[in-house]
C-alpha cells in the first residue's frame, strides 16, 4: 500500500515539472492601432457603412515568414475611422478595401503592379492614415424635408476620380470593362439607428433608385430627389443616409460592390 502512495506521489511529481503545467507567459494582446480612411485628394474622411458592405480594414503580422495568414479582418466605423485594441507586438502589413481604388494592385499573373498599403512596427498605441482614391462624391443638396410622414431629400453625385484616373488604375490589371465606371444606383436608407446604412436601415422607409447601363452619368452633379418609402409615425425621430456606388466590386472578383456615401442627418417627424 505504502509503496502505491509513494509511486502515485513520484508521478504527481514528475508531471508537475513538465511544460504541461508552466505557466503561459506570453502577454496578452495590448497594442492598439488607430486610424482613419481619407481621401488623398482632399483629406475628407471617406465615409462608410458599419458592416461587411464597408471599408474592410486587413492586418497581416508579417513575423511569422512567408506563409502567414491574415488577422481577421475588422471594419471601419461609418465615420471612416477603425480601432483595434487587442493586437499583439509585431510586424504588421496594413490595407483597406472599399469604394475606392484598390491599394494593392496585381495583373492577371500575380504580379504586382502598385502597393500603397503600408507596413509598420506595432508595439505600444499607433496612429494611421490610409489614404485613398475613392470612385464617388456623395453631397446633400439643402436640407430634408418631411410631408405626410414621408422624408424628401436631394442629394448630388460626382466621380471622386475621373474616368482616365480610373481606367489608368484598373485597366493594367486585365479584363477591363468600361462598364465598370457606370453608376447603378443610389440608395436612400432611414433608420432610428444613428449610424443607418445598408446594415441599419429599416426597409419600411429606405428607398432606392437603380440606373442600367450608363444612363447615370447625365445625372452627375445633377440634383437628384429622393423620397422615402411608408409612413413614419409622427413623433418620431429618424436618421438618413445617402449612398451610390459603380459597377466595380473591391476587392475584385469578390462581388462585393461597396457605397460611397455621405453624412447622416437627423429628421424629427412632426
Amino acid at each position: 500500500m505504502k509503496n502505491n502512495i509513494f509511486g502515485a506521489i513520484g508521478i504527481i511529481c514528475m508531471l508537475s515539472s513538465c511544460s504541461l503545467f508552466e505557466a503561459d507567459n506570453y502577454e496578452a494582446p495590448s497594442v492598439a492601432l488607430k486610424g482613419i480612411v481619407a481621401d488623398a485628394s482632399t483629406g475628407e474622411p471617406i465615409l462608410t457603412d458599419q458592416g461587411s458592405e464597408g471599408i474592410r480594414v486587413r492586418l497581416t503580422e508579417l513575423s511569422w515568414g512567408d506563409n502567414v495568414e491574415h488577422n481577421p479582418d475588422f471594419y471601419c466605423m461609418p465615420d471612416g475611422t477603425f480601432q483595434n485594441t487587442k493586437l499583439f507586438k509585431g510586424n504588421y502589413n496594413i490595407t483597406v478595401d472599399g469604394p475606392f481604388i484598390p491599394l494593392v494592385r496585381t495583373d492577371g499573373d500575380g504580379k504586382v503592379l502598385s502597393d500603397d498599403s503600408k507596413n509598420m512596427e506595432l508595439n505600444g498605441s499607433h496612429e494611421i492614415k490610409m489614404e485613398v482614391h475613392p470612385f464617388l462624391k456623395v453631397e446633400w443638396v439643402g436640407n430634408p424635408v418631411v410631408e405626410n410622414g414621408k422624408v424628401k431629400a436631394k442629394v448630388k453625385v460626382t466621380r471622386a476620380v475621373t474616368e482616365q484616373f480610373f481606367r489608368d488604375k484598373i485597366e493594367p490589371l486585365g479584363n477591363y470593362n468600361v462598364d465598370f465606371l457606370n453608376v447603378t444606383d443610389i440608395q436612400f436608407f432611414v433608420s432610428y439607428s444613428s449610424t443607418v446604412g445598408y446594415r441599419a436601415r429599416d426597409e419600411r422607409w429606405s428607398s432606392k433608385i437603380e440606373y442600367g447601363g450608363n444612363s447615370f452619368n447625365s445625372k452627375l452633379g445633377q440634383v437628384i430627389d429622393l423620397e422615402s418609402v411608408g409612413e413614419i409615425p409622427k413623433g418620431r425621430t429618424v436618421f438618413i443616409r445617402a449612398a451610390s456606388r459603380i459597377n466595380y466590386d473591391t476587392p475584385r472578383g469578390t462581388g462585393t460592390r461597396r457605397w460611397n456615401y455621405n453624412e447622416a442627418k437627423r429628421v424629427d417627424i412632426q
